[in-house]
């Protein structure tokens, strides 16, 4: 399949050849026949992607201050490959499109093959030949509806949640500001409303244009429109006032003010200036409503990913409903939109309509992007190779490693594949991720052979040697498994499972393998990379010679995340504990060459954040000392992100966010200390695997230390939820006898 997507970094457009990405459960694949590029947005989009990194800086001062917090904590080394990390991940431009079903969902039972639908969603409703869209934003369509029609549901939603938001009924009296595609669809649905509409635009021809799709009067500057509230309700002044302007300009919400009725209400929907000119709206008691897209549930992760419904008695118009009314709407010949397109493109031009949008050079109101149909899409494509197979290996030794990454996220990108760049003879073979494009631009950065949105063909490919894991938590083990059964050499990203029957699976999966590595047994290792740091290495070094338990403090200074992150999800990503307190858990483990025994979590409640943003987590060794965690989300950014001090035996240790540590024994102080970038130890840690693989050492980490961890996680959620403190679990089956015989010591 091809998609037309931008560089954020250059705001560069490209179109590529990406693998077709794979449905899940509840989600719906679609062979696009035509999609709308929203002028407005995705001109205001690339426009800000074009600016030089001062310029991005200067119009979003928040995102500069966030990339000058994590220089000031994490060095500007990290600094500056996370922000260029995010900059160069590709982003699908477009959220309105048509097509037909051609693939479902295991879960999906609304929707057959064939079924001709209009489809809506940024991110998903793309300009593609393919997109894989949620259930819940994907409506379809009567047979009167063509599909070049149907492109325009998702701004036909917006338009529609506009005028709903603007409460008005049969006989109000309403002004729209802004006669773009928005506004000349809003237009007409007022019109449908039994409404008395009066447009303004600057451009005389988008006035001209409203008065032919209803309006009762047009004015092109903002005096003539104050000039037609005479002849609205003898001199009242307007019931609403919808905003679809595209201006950073606070004027269009001044003159709304002006116009509008003593409680009258204003509508923002359009990118305007916000900063609310208080007296006219206090002398007339004004409302102010800023409109949220095409309805409820767009941006409720349960509503557009699980797939859930609002109820109808209590939600009437959700997003779906809003869309599916709109394209009933154009059903009856209320609404009109052929009229409004003003080119059309085939997809392969995508690029020059752009170009026609950018440069202003001409007249452009609907620009419609057209898709060839006369071959049949496959909803799951070859791989794409970006080298000819079997002519990668001149850049290694023949001996090399060859990596298959699971997963092309942040993480991905920012941290695993610069630091895999960095080592020697190693040959990055293929990725493979849900998300086509996401695969696709980082097999090309990265130099990887090929790019797949299936990850079984990595399993099955015999050239790769070592499966990297960097998926959502809740597919870690399956997909670790799923690896170690094919053959292969696993690296997980943490954690290594997010429940009990998962952490089981792996341990059967780890079965068989006897304690050193052979070309038949497979090597696991999991992402807590900390135990590998230069830092932590020191320090333990430092205290080898104490042998009486230690106390060890880490304070943790992470983040807030979004209350609908995928993160605190049971099943994609476990929860706060087990997805992130388990690098901390076995930094502990480490540092006291012990188990945890015991445990006990505390929660600082809030209304603004989880039960797991903010712990306080207390660890009883089997050698008798003590680890706490204390974790909170409730911090200042530019404050270091991590700190761990160990005492014990007369002596002192400090980790300072692993950028700086000491030692104080006997009045002695010795000190270590990085420059440009924490050293949380990834590179390190990569090493020691691949030496693993190359020359059959002993494993860094046991598989026993693995399952521990993820027990003693499991035990924190317990505490938690039950107030008290948790033993931890022994009884489980480990590979090895002699691992097995541990455990239960």
């Amino acid at each position: 399949m091809r998609q037309l997507f931008q560089i954020p970094r250059t705001g560069e457009l490209r179109i590529r050849d990406v693998p077709c990405p794979k449905p899940a459960e509840n989600q719906i694949v679609v062979r696009t026949v035509a999609s709308l590029v929203s002028a407005g947005t995705e001109k205001h989009m690339l426009e800000f992607a074009q600016k030089s990194l001062l310029g991005k800086a200067l119009e979003r001062p928040d995102l500069a201050r966030m990339v000058f917090a994590k220089a000031k904590s994490e060095g500007i080394a990290e600094a500056w490959r996370q922000s260029m990390a995010r900059l160069e991940s590709p982003m699908p431009v477009g959220y309105s499109s048509a097509g037909v079903v051609i693939g479902l969902g295991n879960a999906i039972g609304n929707f057959s093959l064939g079924d001709r639908v209009a489809c809506s969603g940024a991110g998903v409703a793309s300009h593609a030949s393919v997109t894989v869209v949620p259930p819940n934003l994907c409506v379809k369509l009567p047979d009167a509806v063509g599909f070049e029609s149907a492109a325009f549901a998702a701004l036909g939603g917006i338009a529609l949640e506009a005028v709903r938001m603007s409460e008005v009924s049969l006989g109000s009296c309403v002004a729209v500001i802004g006669l773009g595609l928005l506004g000349q669809i809003a237009v007409q649905l007022l019109c449908a409303a039994g409404c008395h509409v009066v447009g303004m635009d600057l451009d005389a021809r988008k006035a001209q244009m409203a008065l032919q799709n209803g309006a009762e009067a047009t004015a092109r500057s903002y005096d003539e429109l104050r000039a037609l509230v005479p002849r609205v309700q003898a001199h009242a002044g307007f019931d609403s006032v919808i905003l679809l302007a595209a201006t950073s300009s606070n004027q269009p919400l001044e003159e709304a003010a002006e116009i509008c009725r003593e409680r009258g209400r204003v509508v923002a929907t359009g990118l305007i200036g916000l900063d609310l000119p208080r007296k006219p709206f206090y002398d007339k008691e004004l409302e102010l409503v800023v409109s949220r897209a095409w309805g409820p549930g767009l941006y409720d992760a349960s509503y557009t990913s699980a797939g859930l419904d609002y109820p109808l008695p209590y939600v009437r118009w959700t997003a779906q409903r809003n869309l599916d009314e709109f394209v009933a709407q154009l059903a009856k010949g209320s609404v009109q939109v052929q009229n409004l397109i003003s080119h059309r493109f085939e997809f392969s031009r995508s690029l020059e309509a752009y170009n026609l949008i950018l440069s202003g050079k001409e007249p452009y109101l609907g620009v419609l992007l057209t898709y060839p149909q006369e071959k049949a899409v496959s909803p799951y494509d070859s791989p794409i190779w970006l080298k000819k197979p079997g002519r990668s290996r001149s850049a290694v030794g023949s001996d090399a490693i060859g990596i298959g990454l699971i997963g092309a996220g942040l993480f991905a990108r920012g941290t695993l594949l610069p630091t895999l760049q960095k080592i020697p003879n190693v040959r990055f073979r293929a990725v493979a991720s849900s998300a086509g494009l996401n695969a696709s631009q980082v097999a090309e950065k990265f130099g990887f052979d090929y790019c797949t949105s299936d990850y079984q063909k990595l399993v099955e490919d015999p050239e790769i040697h070592l499966i990297v894991v960097a998926t959502r938590h809740g597919s870690h083990a399956g997909l670790a498994c799923e690896a170690l059964r094919h053959g292969k050499h696993v690296f997980v990203e943490k954690p290594l499972a997010v429940n009990r029957e998962q952490l089981e699976e792996i341990i059967r999966a780890c079965g068989a393998n006897s304690p050193y590595p052979s070309p038949s047994n497979p090597v696991l290792m999991v992402g807590f990379n900390r135990r590998f740091s230069r830092i932590a290495r020191w320090i333990k070094h430092k205290f080898a010679a104490i042998r009486e338990p230690l106390a060890i403090q880490c304070t943790v200074n992470t983040g807030r995340l979004p209350a609908d992150s995928w993160v605190y999800d049971r099943v994609d990503g476990g929860g706060r504990i087990i997805g992130e307190v388990c690098h901390f858990i076995d930094l502990i483990e480490y540092l006291t060459g012990s188990w945890p025994r015991r445990v006990y979590a505390e929660t600082l409640t809030s209304q603004r954040s989880h039960p797991t943003d903010n712990l306080v987590i207390t660890l009883k060794m089997e050698d008798g000392s003590v680890g706490s965690i204390q974790y909170f989300s409730g911090g200042d950014k530019t404050y270091p992100r991590e700190r761990v001090e160990i005492f014990g035996g007369g002596a002192v240790g400090l980790i300072d966010n692993f950028r700086h540590a000491c030692f104080v024994r006997k009045g002695k102080k010795t000190r270590l200390r990085t420059w440009l970038s924490a050293d949380r130890g990834h590179r390190a840690e990569m090493e020691a695997l691949l030496d693993v693989i190359c020359h059959g050492a002993q494993p860094p980490v046991p598989l026993a230390d693995y399952v521990c961890t993820t027990l003693a996680t499991f035990a924190l959620e317990e505490s938690l939820r039950s107030g008290a403190p948790v033993e931890v679990e022994r009884a489980v089956v480990l590979p090895r006898p002699e691992l097995a015989e541990a455990a239960g010591s």
